[in-house]
């Protein structure tokens, strides 16, 4: 809980420092903060819910992206150590948030009927194979979604924080509490494995953050859409 809300300070110290003082040749916190955003709006939100209607959500999509990434990357600050979201608790809450905002834009453009029509039927299908396809449509888009969501960016954060604690342990132990001097190039071996590791897991945590937001995005931008 802590981290968390340090996250949110840092996060919001960030976009204060980045804002406060815009220039044309833009200082180093300015570039990054225009970078961040140029990325969320333009290959993110632009991309995946379209021209028309992107700029409503690139707040909520850039203040998202920023929130996973910081707390993914607690997970190789030392003296911290710990990913926020390999709790699986928080990771729901971000995932029923933006259940919750592709249900209600897609309710607000279709209306309730038009949108659970939008969402089950797909476009070109007729017949009998509906009696199969419309549940399957049903569970895949509004119920499974938000718990695949979630799982993906929480079992990514736990499984590498075990990975780092196992290499990084195991490592320490064969090389001072084992007693037998014949494991100590395992130690060594599981050390610089945790090194490795630890550049690995950097990159995961970008990725997760990227496809978080990036499933976010689509998800919105198909109850948008017109089509299935």
């Amino acid at each position: 809980m802590v981290l968390v809300v340090f996250s949110a300070v840092l996060i919001i110290g960030f976009a204060y420092a980045a804002s406060r003082k815009a220039l044309v040749v833009p200082g180093k916190f300015q570039f990054a903060g225009e970078y961040v955003y140029d990325f969320v709006r333009n290959s993110v939100a632009r991309d995946s819910i379209g021209s028309e209607y992107f700029m409503k959500f690139v707040p909520y999509l850039f203040s998202l992206f920023l929130f996973v990434l910081v707390n993914n990357f607690f997970g190789v600050v030392p003296f911290i150590q710990f990913p926020t979201l390999s709790r699986i608790g928080y990771v729901y809450g971000l995932a029923a948030l933006t259940w919750v905002i592709y249900n209600a834009v897609g309710i607000w453009k279709h209306g309730f009927g038009g949108y659970i029509k939008h969402q089950v039927l797909p476009g070109g299908v007729t017949g009998p194979i509906l009696l199969l396809i419309v549940p399957l449509e049903f569970m895949s888009n509004i119920l499974v979604r938000p718990v695949t969501l979630a799982l993906r960016l929480f079992a990514n954060m736990f499984a590498g924080h075990l990975l780092l604690i196992l290499f990084t342990l195991g490592g320490e132990y064969l090389l001072l509490h084992s007693g037998n001097l014949a494991y100590a190039p395992v130690g060594i071996i599981a050390l610089l494995l945790a090194v490795g590791i630890s550049f690995l897991e950097m990159l995961i945590m970008f990725l997760q953050a990227y496809v978080f937001v990036l499933l976010t995005a689509m998800y919105i931008g198909g109850a948008l859409s017109e089509d299935h």
